[in-house]
């Protein structure tokens, strides 16, 4: 394809969001469309994500692709199987075809007289009517400053991009965070090194992982499609009632949640001090949820040292680090799981709407977007997983399937009414913005007295949708005309 030629669409990433959009584009019969990925393979979270112990957190009939069914091995489907379903599903539909490789996007800028993006990358440059923005929330690693970091001569990297060439048996390595990946790197790795130091700034409240294997005859049923879909919809409202925890009883979630969480801790965690360390002060739920029968029994280990807020790292050496109690700890590895930007600067690239407007001073108090994927000023920009689209209590996949409902009935609108753009009225955001703060002011995400990924900068909670799923569901099946602005072909420019 020539270099000006005009997709009708372009997608960012080849994660579940992009393989969802691409589905769902070849379904309408629209296949001149792109997909580029900034890695040397497709598939997203679950081909980058190979840490040893990863595993995902949601039932893995659900957490996978409602029309894509798949004979699952395990509840709880690990890495290697996600990877292996995610391969299945780019191959199954071609999209291979369609994606390039190496493509890191740069910029993205609406040229209004044209009617469509121009995308900047790192192979050149794009055009495009519509762009699908679905690299992910959770695809730009955070790896905090220390002091004197540079001067470290061991080896170091992030979750998000294990060295597999190192190994770490019979190593002393040290564990930067305690969130989910480090809850299950921990216990991979906690009997195969010499010495673990797990550098703890709040704990995380654990609760079992209710995990089975699937039998033969069972797996074979999951690969049935009716059978599929009759079991995905048993998990998801068998999950739904969270949210009365999660937004409208704290007397539920303590009853319940908290009381659950704290019998674990016991029970797994016989000496008091370091059960006081793993304790938490904050609501359960507040922080994501950590989801581990394993977890507890690594960190008792006798080679596994936790170090709290109390002792944290003070400054690097050449060997390793120094901690504010003035240990020194000689390193051979620092391994960084310290989540990543997923709400301050996650799309990791510039953006420049109509009239020159940068998306980064829009969200610069906080980011923003109706149905937490589309934006006054920003025509025919669609984001996967955009601001307020999180979800604490079951299936991402769910939301984004949701999301792909409104996507696709926005581009069948722009067929129908021969328009050349779409956006958002700056009203109907604002207002969908003001209810979206107004319902998590009742959550514990904003009220349970913790700081956590899901703030941003500015205190609120973007990262989250304050409700059940099958609300935002209802909203994204739901097309509202009038909370939208159709440009005419015609107009070159000028809103209707």
């Amino acid at each position: 394809m020539s270099a000006s030629h005009i997709y009708q669409v372009l997608i960012i990433g080849t994660g579940f969001g992009g393989q969802s959009a691409a589905i769902q584009l070849r379904k309408r019969g629209i296949d001149d469309f792109i997909m580029l990925e900034r890695r040397d393979f497709m598939g997203g979270t679950w081909r980058q994500n190979s840490y040893p112990g990863a595993q995902v957190d949601v039932q893995s009939p659900l957490y996978s692709l409602a029309s894509e069914p798949y004979p699952w091995s395990q509840m709880f489907a690990e890495q290697p199987e996600l990877a292996t379903y995610t391969e299945q599903v780019l191959a199954k539909h071609k999209l291979a075809e369609k994606t390039q490789l190496n493509c890191t996007v740069q910029a993205l800028e609406w040229l209004e007289r044209e009617q469509h993006w121009r995308v900047q990358t790192t192979q050149g440059e794009f055009l495009a009517r519509t762009v699908i923005a679905a690299q992910g929330p959770l695809s730009n690693p955070a790896i905090p400053e220390f002091p004197h970091f540079a001067d470290y001569q061991g080896v170091s990297f992030h979750t998000n991009h294990w060295n597999h060439d190192f190994a770490y048996q019979g190593k002393k390595v040290a564990i930067i965070g305690s969130g989910a990946s480090a809850a299950q790197v921990i216990p991979a790795i906690a009997d195969k090194v010499s010495e673990l130091h797990v550098f703890q700034r709040t704990p995380h409240w654990v609760m079992p992982r209710p995990d089975r294997k699937f039998a033969p005859w069972f797996r074979r049923l999951l690969g049935v499609k009716p059978f599929y879909q009759i079991l995905r919809k048993l998990i998801y409202w068998a999950l739904e009632w969270r949210v009365l925890a999660f937004k409208y009883s704290k007397t539920l979630m303590k009853l319940i949640a908290e009381r659950e969480a704290r019998a674990h801790l016991r029970k797994q965690v016989p000496d008091e001090e370091l059960r006081a360390k793993l304790t938490p002060e904050y609501r359960i739920g507040c922080k994501r949820i950590i989801v581990s029968n394993t977890l507890y029994p690594a960190l008792s280990r006798d080679n596994v040292s936790l170090h709290d807020r109390h002792d944290g790292i003070d400054h690097f050496t050449p060997n390793g680090v120094v901690t504010q109690q003035g240990q020194t700890l000689e390193l051979d590895a620092v391994i960084f799981s310290t989540g990543f930007k997923a709400t301050d600067g996650a799309l990791g690239f510039q953006v420049t709407g109509r009239d020159g407007v940068q998306l980064d001073a829009v969200w610069q108090d906080y980011p923003r977007a109706y149905l937490g994927t589309t934006m006054p000023g920003f025509p025919n920009l669609f984001l996967v997983t955009g601001p307020n689209t999180g979800i604490g209590h079951t299936s991402a996949i769910f939301v984004i399937e949701s999301q792909m409902i409104y996507i696709m009935r926005l581009l069948e609108e722009l067929q129908k009414r021969h328009a050349s753009s779409v956006e958002v009225t700056a009203t109907a955001e604002a207002e969908y913005t003001t209810m979206i703060h107004r319902e998590m002011a009742k959550t514990v995400w904003q009220s349970g007295g913790c700081d956590s990924w899901y703030k941003s900068k500015s205190g609120k909670v973007t990262a989250m949708f304050p409700g059940f799923s099958f609300v935002y569901r209802l909203l994204a099946w739901r097309f509202r005309p009038q909370h939208h602005r159709f440009t005419q072909a015609h107009q070159q420019g000028e809103r209707s």
